[in-house]
């Protein structure tokens, strides 16, 4: 059987991928079969003539060279959680939603990183938070895992299209902004936009180094620029904001969904489960690189969260709150030309970040092992570029159609919410696991197996999981930008059903058909007929 390897994966890529990085990076399992799959584990093999993607076990890898120090993991950790994309819609909610950062980053970023520390040590190598959930609670609940960190990408990539509209629309001059609000605009734009980055993505572009590296870099010079106009602008002209901001409004309906959102945005930390052995003496840098890395990334979000707020308050426009703060704070310090070629960088930033997203989500499927229970013709890839180009088309497809249901009787910032909040529910549902095996192992065990006592174990896990629930039940409250309650609950609702119940039809029904069939086909094909296929 032949075995070529796809092209490996740059490190420097992961950066731009935040948290579905742990997934692509795994590429030690990723490989191409040609021309049958088997299971791993097992002698028999679907016979496949086509390229296709497995988790199948190689032989043993070289080790990798312990590289990666406290300071490395720092700044690999802010970029994978710092997510500037969802602080407009947070900042929407008012200055309550300061004390909800600070809220979250100590009942459920701490615990997220003893966590990650903990399962990463006790099952070095294996992958993620898909993997984690499989060892504790079995073959479902690791396949669920692994399903909605994979199904969520289909819902927040839209975001990701209908915030490049938002900002581009700025590098036309603010006089265009109005733009984004136009629903026709709006639609054919993302969507184009969406099907660009596909066809990017199969024929090998869209997953190079120089994307994925624009948007990193870009979005760390828009906090930068953001921040930093801030900061002059309270020091020369005051902030426009009181105490009285800060305080829980008299109907906080419209701030509980922010708490989900919130959490959503500090996820990133099990990048660490694929970074074990490249890591110097991972049980003493891991812990100090958490903390710090979590200061940093809490200073960043509650700097621009703080920075909107004082530049144009509580009325801003969760597509465009970035480029509207700079735009008026630098109209008031007398640099308004910046605004067009912040824009334009931002808009490149976005472009890039979603390129990325979509040609890393695509592989997830297969890294995290949802291949065995899925349809072969997914895990094609193609024979000229090596991309899963049936994997990035489906999910095209799914996105596309996600945004087009959302813009029937919806402007376009509840469209945005709409996909971002289900996204939150998906996104976390993980983390549910995590979580949950802290609160196991404290229970089960009588004596430490792994980094933490089995006191610091309850209380991260069961501070971690109350948290986790709560940000998922929260995100059912409407944000304000929501006009019709009755179809957001129908969406929120019938989504999460949907998704959860389209993984069980997959591993239950599609999954064990798939099995027997490869099962009756090694007991029809003698065993030489196998070895030469």
């Amino acid at each position: 059987m032949e075995r070529t390897r796809l092209p490996a994966l740059h490190a420097a890529e992961m950066l731009t991928w935040g948290q579905l990085s742990s997934a692509v990076l795994a590429e030690s399992k990723l490989i191409v079969l040609i021309p049958n799959r088997a299971k791993p584990g097992e002698g028999s093999a679907v016979c496949d003539c086509q390229t296709i993607l497995s988790t199948t076990a190689q032989p043993a890898q070289p080790h990798l060279i312990r590289a990666l120090g406290r300071r490395d993991l720092v700044l690999l950790f802010v970029v994978a959680v710092f997510n500037l994309n969802v602080v407009p819609s947070i900042a929407a909610n008012g200055g309550v939603t300061i004390w909800l950062w600070i809220i979250s980053l100590i009942l459920f970023f701490w615990p997220q990183g003893i966590a990650v520390i903990e399962l990463a040590h006790r099952y070095p190598g294996e992958g993620g938070v898909y993997l984690w959930a499989k060892e504790v609670f079995g073959d479902f609940h690791g396949f669920l895992s692994g399903w909605c960190y994979w199904t969520n990408n289909m819902l927040y990539v839209p975001t990701v299209m209908l915030y490049f509209v938002g900002v581009s629309v700025f590098a036309l001059g603010p006089s265009h902004a109005a733009l984004a609000d136009n629903r026709t605009f709006a639609l054919i734009a993302s969507l184009a936009l969406m099907a660009l980055l596909t066809v990017l993505n199969i024929v090998g572009l869209g997953v190079g180094k120089w994307v994925n590296n624009v948007g990193a870099i870009g979005t760390f010079i828009a906090a930068a620029v953001l921040i930093g106009l801030g900061i002059v602008i309270w020091i020369r002209f005051g902030a426009n904001i009181t105490a009285a901001d800060f305080r829980i409004p008299a109907n906080p309906r419209f701030v509980l969904n922010s708490f989900g959102v919130i959490c959503f945005g500090l996820v990133g930390l099990e990048l660490a489960s694929v970074m074990g052995d490249e890591i110097k003496d991972p049980s003493r840098t891991l812990p100090g690189a958490v903390a710090l890395g979590g200061v940093l990334s809490g200073a960043l979000y509650v700097g621009a969260t703080l920075t909107i707020l004082i530049a144009i308050g509580k009325n801003v426009n969760v597509l465009q709150g970035i480029v509207q703060a700079v735009s008026q704070m630098a109209g008031r310090v007398g640099i308004a030309w910046i605004t067009v070629p912040f824009a334009l960088m931002l808009s490149l930033s976005i472009a890039g970040i979603g390129s990325a997203w979509m040609g890393g989500c695509a592989r997830i499927p297969f890294v995290a092992g949802l291949d065995s229970y899925m349809p072969s013709w997914l895990g094609k890839v193609h024979r000229r570029y090596t991309t899963p180009y049936p994997a990035l088309i489906v999910q095209a497809l799914v996105s596309s159609l996600l945004v087009v249901m959302n813009f029937l009787g919806a402007g376009v910032q509840e469209t945005f919410q709409k996909l971002l909040s289900l996204a939150v529910v998906l996104q976390l549902v993980p983390f549910v696991y995590m979580f949950a095996a802290l609160v196991r192992f404290s229970v089960r065990e009588t004596e430490v197996r792994g980094q933490y006592s089995r006191a610091t174990l309850f209380l991260a896990g069961a501070s971690g999981l109350l948290t986790t629930i709560l940000g998922i039940t929260l995100v059912f409250f409407p944000a304000q930008q929501i006009t019709s309650l009755w179809s957001y609950e129908l969406w929120m609702f019938g989504g999460t059903l949907f998704f959860v119940g389209l993984a069980a039809f997959f591993f239950f029904v599609y999954g064990r058909r798939k099995d027997l069939k490869a099962r009756r086909f090694s007991r029809a094909v003698p065993e030489p007929e196998l070895k030469r296929l």
